[in-house]
């Protein structure tokens, strides 16, 4: 008899603590949604003013997340390099290469197209030119294919790890529509349809991972999300927030492309939060950056909205 009210104490305390958690999740969407009406007006006004462009956005937060059009798939430019680094700290952690490896810094790569090869003629990191014919560690070619946006440092990367592994890792940690094809600026490549796609969902996916130290390890991820934060290119989502905002991002963009995708740090003992904004269509990118700009610091509102 003694075990039978046992079993029923027990089968009640979990039926409470079911109601209870339903009843958690209730009050929490009741509170948000205020929260998401606000922030997706705040998009709307703010994409109205670019009628020409196409844009995305994912926030991702311990309660409130939002998307808009975050499925639609953009060329990824530069945020691919997110997935990059990804995979090159999921091999030193695999113990199949070392941060200070050195590789050989040549501007000569295979094109993805096939039958020939291309070297980098565009890219905002020039300093790195200077050590052709030379080595540089791996730490430091992540950093600066992050900090700078080398595509230098990006491609002796890629065809390092490969892009199918890099694909691959970012697949398994939720970039479902990701693909990473190739390097960067293999124009022959672009020219055969093969292009490094990613859409808004995808980038969350992986920043959202590596906040929650999922993406590689704890440890690995912090160096990570060190390396991010030290991203030089800050007119778009860090633009739009309080100056006291750490920021740890990756930006990229490619003609009329212009993309940011972000874990945001606010001071004090605020949680961070994930937020990425893609854009197309904008051919000037002061325009671009405005416009991601005033998305971040609707984001920032919406989700302090209830803290």
């Amino acid at each position: 008899m003694r075990k039978k009210r046992g079993g029923l104490h027990l089968r009640a305390s979990a039926k409470r603590a079911r109601q209870q958690r339903v009843l958690e999740r209730s009050r929490e969407k009741a509170l948000t949604f205020p929260a998401v009406a606000c922030f997706r007006r705040a998009v709307r006004r703010a994409v109205a003013a670019c009628p020409e462009a196409s844009v995305a956005v994912a926030v991702r937060a311990r309660a409130p997340t939002f998307d808009w059009h975050a499925d639609r798939v953009f060329h990824a430019a530069s945020t691919m390099k997110v997935a990059v680094l990804i995979e090159t700290y999921r091999r030193v952690e695999r113990g199949a290469l070392a941060l200070d490896d050195a590789l050989a810094v040549e501007n000569c790569f295979r094109s993805a197209a096939g039958g020939g090869v291309f070297q980098i003629a565009e890219d905002s990191d020039e300093e790195i030119y200077d050590h052709l014919g030379g080595a540089l560690p791996v730490r430091t070619l992540t950093e600066r294919m992050v900090t700078r946006s080398s595509n230098l440092a990006t491609n002796l990367l890629v065809e390092r790890l490969g892009a199918d592994a890099v694909e691959r890792t970012a697949r398994r940690l939720g970039a479902g529509t990701m693909r990473i094809r190739r390097g960067v600026e293999d124009r022959a490549a672009y020219r055969a349809g093969l292009s490094n796609t990613a859409s808004a969902r995808d980038l969350a996916a992986l920043m959202n991972a590596l906040m929650r130290g999922e993406a590689v390890s704890p440890q690995a991820d912090r160096a990570m999300i060190e390396t991010l934060a030290g991203q030089r290119y800050n007119s778009m989502i860090p633009a739009g927030l309080p100056s006291d905002t750490r920021v740890a991002h990756k930006t990229g963009w490619l003609d009329a492309l212009h993309h940011d995708a972000a874990i945001v740090c606010p001071p004090g003992e605020a949680v961070p939060y994930v937020l990425v904004v893609f854009t197309e269509g904008i051919r000037a990118h002061s325009r671009s950056a405005r416009l991601g700009a005033e998305i971040a610091r609707a984001a920032h509102e919406f989700v302090h909205a209830e803290s």
